[in-house]
């Protein structure tokens, strides 16, 4: 197996995001990538999430900030300079979520900052966070994302995103600068320099190969400014809106559910779903399922029930998440669409 790293030498979300599923798409089977990244003020929104409860987009963008949706799930989070993306991205048999991890670990706790795993996706010193992560997969091949917070400025990340009180009250916290830290506050004189360094340097020792550089000349520009329109383009942006009939929502320890429902007729026209599940995929492929059935909540949760039971939605190739999670998702929304009576 070969280790490779590249390192992004721009700010602007949309040309970094559009560079990281031209990695995932051209990655060969035997190589891992690490691949380091900043963007500049800037919020970034799971994959099903609406934009407009997550942050404060008009004032966002009218101070020259920039809203992005990445490809993962999970939920809202505010990029600066102050702080570092990482992506590891490999073929599913080289996809090792554990050492990927250990790589993080790795090389914070070589600075002397002793840094945790806690819970599934988030890494924290002294029960705070520094690391947030998500995963998702296309095409075969495994992505693992996430943040490294150095110096980012806590102000604006507190000021720009607007996270639900019942999110978290169901984490035990009061605001989402209570949770968060950067690692400066451990070590003063840590850089980005110095923590993309490290990082290479455990990226090596972990995989016990010296990782090869990937250089701006071996990209195909054509591709990747190709993947730049989408993600700089509204629609995928802001994503879909629409007059609802209803709209219901809940949240679970696996994360928030929103869903509108448009019905003409007795009958479901339209759903959009918002979350921040983990499972990307999972939840966008819902709604697909509850158009064309009958606009009452049996109906409706009788259709959650027979999707699960019957083996309907795809649900890949890990049995853990198929038994587990996917089924505790779909549980919770039975019970609340139950709930409402409609």
């Amino acid at each position: 197996m070969k280790t490779t790293f590249i390192v992004s030498d721009s700010f602007d979300p949309y040309l970094n995001l559009a560079l990281e599923e031209y990695l995932i798409s051209t990655v060969d089977d035997d190589t891992v990538i690490l691949y380091l990244w900043q963007n500049q003020n800037t919020v970034v929104i799971g994959k099903n999430q609406n934009c407009w409860s997550e942050c404060k987009v008009h004032e966002l963008e009218s101070e020259g900030g920039y809203l992005a949706r990445r490809l993962s799930g999970g939920g809202a989070v505010f990029h600066d300079l102050g702080n570092l993306n990482f992506t590891f991205i490999a073929d599913k048999k080289h996809y090792d979520v554990d050492r990927q991890l250990a790589v993080i670990l790795k090389a914070v706790q070589s600075l002397g900052i002793p840094a945790v795993k806690s819970g599934r996706n988030d890494i924290t010193v002294d029960d705070r966070k520094f690391s947030g992560n998500a995963f998702f997969t296309k095409g075969g091949k495994s992505c693992h994302h996430g943040t490294i917070l150095v110096q980012a400025d806590m102000e604006k990340l507190g000021h720009y995103l607007t996270v639900s009180e019942a999110k978290l009250k169901s984490k035990g916290i009061k605001s989402v600068k209570a949770r968060v830290a950067n690692l400066t506050n451990y070590m003063p004189e840590l850089t980005i320099a110095m923590m993309k360094t490290k990082l290479i340097k455990a990226f090596g020792e972990e995989y016990g190969s010296l990782p090869k550089r990937i250089f701006k000349k071996e990209i195909d520009p054509k591709q990747v400014e190709s993947l730049y329109a989408k993600y700089a383009s509204d629609s995928w942006k802001y994503g879909k809106l629409m007059d609802c009939t209803l709209e219901i929502s809940g949240q679970y320890l696996w994360g928030g559910i929103t869903l509108k429902f448009e019905a003409k007729n007795g009958i479901v026209e339209e759903v959009l779903a918002f979350s921040d599940a983990m499972d990307a995929e999972f939840i966008t492929e819902l709604p697909s399922k509850l158009r064309g059935i009958e606009f009452s909540a049996e109906s409706l949760s009788e259709t959650l029930k027979n999707l699960y039971d019957d083996g309907n939605i795809s649900h890949g190739n890990d049995e853990n998440n198929e038994n587990g999670e996917k089924r505790r998702i779909l549980k919770d929304i039975q019970e609340l669409i139950r709930r409402e009576g409609f």
